[in-house]
């Protein structure tokens, strides 16, 4: 844990603010297609970008790439020569309590970590890609206020957090929480074999009707495909999950955003 340690000390010493509310916790955010959650259950750890090399956001997790240079910078350097299980994984502060998780912008499953992965956690707003200057951990965290003032979109008001060291799902998780459009599915199976609890929350659904309402958003043309691929003119974070392999991954990932920005609760 030695490069924990030192992570976190570095961070620490950019860090102004109170500490964290103990009852806050830290949300890991994915999408839930099987292979992933298997893959959960075979290996019983969250890898990194840099060990899965998949992720919903940027794929730069190598050496000399856009992640590795935003680490160096905000560690310090600490991770520059280290294995790629050895690197941080990526989630955010759930300051909002919200049932979906910290940031469904990455996925509409999200996996819930213990106090105790807050406490070797650091924190920065925004989000790293934007190499922010303002960061926190667990004793000193004044992101909070900045990221309520912030006048962004919904999806984007995450407090990133950086979990250092092993995310193991039976030590380090309190559960697994998943839409419930997956309820009676191979994931729903794969889940249950996991070594931590399963938990649903409320859902997200956005009719087509809804969903043609906002072509502004993420462009008129993922309309299109989320009303083509929509079942019943509806559609659920199991509806985009069944239509990977026959569409653009980029693409579904916008029709995502607006599953995710105008259908939670629908």
């Amino acid at each position: 844990m030695e490069l924990t340690r030192r992570a976190v000390e570095f961070v620490g010493g950019l860090s102004v603010g109170a500490g964290l509310d103990p009852g806050l916790r830290v949300t890991l955010n994915f999408q839930s297609g099987v292979r992933v959650v298997e893959g959960l259950a075979w290996d019983g750890v969250y890898g990194s970008q840099f060990v899965t090399g998949t992720s919903n956001g940027g794929l730069t997790a190598h050496r000399g790439g856009d992640r590795w240079r935003w680490e160096s910078r905000m560690f310090g350097g600490v991770y520059d020569e280290a294995a790629a299980c050895e690197r941080p994984v990526y989630g955010a502060l759930n300051f909002q309590r919200k049932a979906v998780g910290g940031a469904p912008r990455f996925g509409s499953a999200h996996l819930r970590l213990t106090a105790d992965a807050v406490d070797r956690s650091t924190f920065c707003y925004p989000d790293s890609c934007f190499e922010p200057e303002h960061f926190g951990v667990a004793e000193r965290l004044g992101l909070i206020a900045l990221a309520e003032a912030d006048d962004c979109d919904v999806l984007d008001d995450y407090i990133e957090a950086q979990v250092h060291g092993p995310v193991r799902l039976d030590r380090d998780v309190e559960a697994l929480v998943l839409d419930p459009s997956y309820r009676g599915t191979p994931v729903e199976s794969a889940a249950d074999r996991l070594a931590c609890p399963v938990e649903w929350h409320s859902g997200f659904r956005l009719t087509v009707d809804e969903l043609r309402r906002h072509p502004e958003y993420r462009g008129p043309q993922y309309v299109e495909l989320g009303a083509r691929i929509a079942v019943d003119g509806v559609l659920t974070p199991r509806v985009i999950d069944d239509a990977a392999g026959q569409y653009d991954a980029q693409d579904l990932k916008r029709v995502w955003h607006c599953l995710a920005r105008f259908g939670l609760g629908g």
